[in-house]
This record gives structure tokens, sequence and C-alpha cells, in this order.
């Protein structure tokens, strides 16, 4: 069973905003227990959590305005159309923060998921929905990401390949045991893995 689509994550992966995102916890007072800012923040009072998602949005622009759009995204998204591949952005950041970078990169896809469309990673079904929609099911998809957010989501829903982007200790201190992914340096890498999990697809 070939892959058809290709989920990709965008903070760490696209993009590279130069954040640190323990810091944007404590500032915005959630814990730092490898659960998203949002799934946090959902949970609170209304007026609590529309100043804390204030905060957090200020984070994000301040994420795009400080980062820059990851080597070789463009020259991956091109390899994979070219064999008929889909490629879908599910990110946990705002509609707003996708749409800036989408417009910063000159990267398409075709389809975009943010946190206003429903569930967050690590929960399976912000990639599962991403997939129904796409009309495939979690064996014919790999991720590209660099967060236990991405790999954790990606054990649940069953997908089939995963590749992190060097991923950070903090990411990997909340990894599962023996969760099963390729590890790249850069996208470059990422897209010789792909060559290879393709190539080898009857």
């Amino acid at each position: 069973m070939g892959i058809k689509v290709v989920l990709f994550d965008m903070d760490g992966t696209i993009w590279d905003a130069p954040l640190d995102w323990g810091e944007a916890r404590r500032r915005i007072g959630v814990p730092d227990d490898g659960l998203p800012i949002a799934h946090h923040l959902a949970r609170l009072p209304r007026e609590e959590r529309a100043e804390k998602e204030a905060l957090l949005r200020r984070f994000e622009a301040e994420g795009i305005k400080r980062g820059k759009p990851a080597p070789g995204a463009a020259g991956l998204l091109r390899f994979l159309r070219e064999r008929g591949i889909r490629c879908v952005l599910v990110t946990n950041n705002s509609r707003e923060s996708a749409a800036a970078v989408l417009r910063a990169t000159g990267l398409s896809f075709d389809a975009v998921f943010t946190r206003e469309d429903g569930a967050l990673k690590p929960e399976p079904e912000a990639l599962l929905r991403p997939l129904a929609r796409m009309g495939a099911s979690p064996e014919e998809a790999a991720l590209v990401g660099d967060s236990h957010h991405d790999l954790v989501a990606a054990q649940r829903a069953g997908i089939r390949e995963v590749i992190l982007i060097s991923p950070s200790p903090r990411a990997r201190s909340f990894f599962p045991p023996g969760a099963r992914f390729h590890e790249a340096k850069d996208l470059f890498e990422a897209r010789s893995i792909l060559e290879e999990i393709i190539g080898s697809d009857p």
C-alpha cells in the first residue's frame, strides 16, 4: 500500500521560529506537561482564557516576525506532488499564523488544518480528520514533524511512517518508550528518507 498523503507540521518543520516555548508556558501560566498550550487554555474560564489566548497569539506573532522558511521545503513539496502525493499542513498554531507562514514561504498545501479546526496534536483525530478529507487511510500516510506532539499523534493514529526533524531535548523527554520514527537533520534528509519509502512501495 503506497503513500498517498504526507502530513506536515509547521513550526520547527517548514518554518524555523526561534522561540522558547518553555518560557512561553511560564509566562502564560500553563504546566510543561507535554500537552499543547491551547489544550490548557480551552479549560479556563472565558475571561482568563481570552487574556491568555491573546498572549499566545503574541508569541505566535513573534515567531512569524523572527522566523524564516526552513530550507528544502519547496523542493520536498514539489518532489511529492510530482509523484501524485498530496501534502497537508497540520498545526496547533492559529489559522492566522499558518496564513502568515504560507505567505512568507510561498508554499501551498492541498489542505491546511489549524487549532480552530478541531482536535489538537497529540490527539489522533488531529491527523485522522485530514486523512479522511483526503480519502486516505493511516497506512497510506507519512508525517513530517519535529515534536512529541507529532510523534504521539501519529502513533495513536496509526500513521505508517513518521519523520522527525532534529527533535529538541525537551521534545525527546516526552517521546513514548519504543516509539518508531525516522530522524532527519533537515528537510533535505527527510526527502531522502521519503524517496526510499516511496521507492520501496509496490
